[in-house]
């Protein structure tokens, strides 16, 4: 029996490969081809801004890009340089982000730059529509709010180990006749404040280790979702002329960096002025966040129906005997609980809640300087033990929820999920250790990667898998 052959043309191997391509996809991209019309959630000003700007038609469309960035997070991509060889590899991958080629580098860098305003709006905007979502899954974690600070350790020389390791090996061979002397502390001391190339990029103790870094804070919900990115540079201080910042002792020119606390009223009121409609219930802070003032600004103005921050044990001195309290709400001596200590007027310090001032009830002034009778003052001092007491301190041992309870132990334990959250924007989405020093493009990045994972939450919803709202990553698999 005679076999016969095929004759096999060109346009039958283009077809199998065509086939290939097309029922071979991965299922990753195809979900999210099924799944994501990113286009319908693209605010109308980002579309009339991104072709008003450079005035015709673009070759690529805004979608694309975004696409593009988008899958570059959820992939973990950590750069530009091999997004763009992963496009040209993977057909399919331009495919989904509907581009006719890979654009350049500069193209993209371009792109977050001039657009950095509305990447911030976009993400505000997802914010809002990822709202309902979450509270479907969970009423309670999406009513729960915690709020913590961190930096994008970024591309300048004083991040190098080497830099700090020039300035010791010069200190060492200066001092080199004098074992007694730190060198690496003194080292450290040297440093600069800021990084030479750019003076938003302060130098702060993040991650366990001194290094530069642009300072943000975000807000999270008790699910794990970001719902408020903000970086506390010299934009965020013009913004906010009301925020009390002091100045550097060894450089009166200079600012210090937004503390934590300070930054707390100016973030959450451009939360809210973003979000009016959102109403959460229980706030989550660590205990830097211990002060008076705080308590009265989450209890009173900001509504929240409980505050759980751990105390400061900085706010306090262990090695002295605790303060009781009689009846009338006056400090006692703490030697003899019958004598209630002398009140000594209000303290109404700039920046500060008003506090009113106690002394040891045996202090008197005597020409211009404090002595007490007693025999052992409790703190050492001639001038006696003194203690303050303001309208906001049963706020803040009840701030809510009885402190040490099984509740407070339980609900306090969700604060976590800020700390997972930045980690996770830092590692998986590569925003940790950003190969630039431009502020615009740090923020870009930041924000899409805000971005990334609020879509995640939207495209978890349609597939109602709500255990992927916080990365895609087990579906890549």
């Amino acid at each position: 029996m005679v076999k016969l052959y095929k004759q096999i043309s060109f346009a039958d191997t283009f077809e199998e490969c065509k086939d290939v391509f097309q029922n071979n996809k991965p299922k990753f991209l195809k979900l999210l081809s099924q799944h994501l019309d990113l286009s319908s959630l693209i605010p109308q000003d980002f579309y009339w801004s991104y072709h008003k700007t450079l005035g015709r038609d673009r070759k690529y469309s805004l979608s694309s890009m975004l696409s593009a960035l988008v899958l570059q997070k959820i992939l973990g991509i950590p750069t530009v340089s091999l997004l763009i060889i992963f496009l040209n590899l993977c057909h399919e991958a331009r495919e989904f982000c509907g581009l006719p080629d890979v654009p350049h580098n500069s193209q993209f860098t371009r792109f977050k730059q001039d657009f950095v305003i509305y990447l911030e709006n976009f993400f505000n905007h997802l914010v809002d529509i990822t709202e309902p979502i979450c509270q479907e899954i969970n009423t309670t974690l999406a009513s729960t709010i915690a709020y913590d600070t961190s930096g994008i350790e970024t591309f300048v020389t004083e991040n190098n180990p080497k830099f700090i390791n020039s300035i010791i090996k010069k200190l060492k061979a200066f001092y080199k006749d004098k074992p007694d002397v730190d060198v690496y502390k003194m080292a450290y001391s040297l440093m600069p404040s800021s990084a030479s190339a750019n003076k938003e990029i302060k130098q702060l103790y993040i991650n366990g280790y001194f290094c530069y870094v642009y300072k943000f804070g975000i807000i999270t919900n008790g699910l794990g979702i970001p719902r408020h990115i903000a970086f506390l540079d010299s934009d965020f201080k013009k913004k906010h002329p009301e925020m009390h910042i002091e100045k550097k002792s060894d450089s009166p020119d200079e600012d210090k960096s937004i503390s934590d606390s300070k930054s707390l009223k100016p973030v959450f009121a451009d939360f809210f002025t973003l979000h009016p409609d959102f109403k959460p219930s229980t706030f989550l802070g660590d205990s830097i966040f211990d002060t008076c003032d705080t308590y009265t600004l989450l209890l009173d103005e900001l509504k929240f129906q409980r505050a759980l921050i751990p105390l400061n044990s900085r706010n306090s001195n262990p090695n002295l005997p605790p303060i009781k309290y009689n009846d009338d709400g006056w400090p006692l001596c703490s030697k003899d609980s019958s004598v209630p200590m002398k009140p000594n007027g209000w303290s109404r310090e700039e920046g500060r809640i008003e506090r009113f001032k106690w002394r040891c009830p045996q202090a008197k002034l005597i020409k211009g300087k404090w002595v007490t009778s007693c025999d052992n003052p409790c703190n050492g001092k001639p001038c006696g033990r003194v203690t303050f007491t303001s309208p906001a301190m049963d706020k803040r041992m009840y701030p809510g929820v009885i402190r040490g309870s099984d509740e407070w132990i339980s609900d306090y334990k969700i604060r976590t999920v800020v700390e997972k959250n930045i980690q996770y924007l830092k590692e998986p989405m590569a925003c940790g250790n950003l190969k630039t020093r431009d502020n615009l493009t740090i923020k870009a990045d930041l924000y899409l990667a805000g971005i990334t994972q609020l879509i995640t939450v939207i495209l978890a919803d349609k597939i109602h898998e709500h255990k992927y709202i916080r990365s895609l990553k087990p579906l890549i698999a």
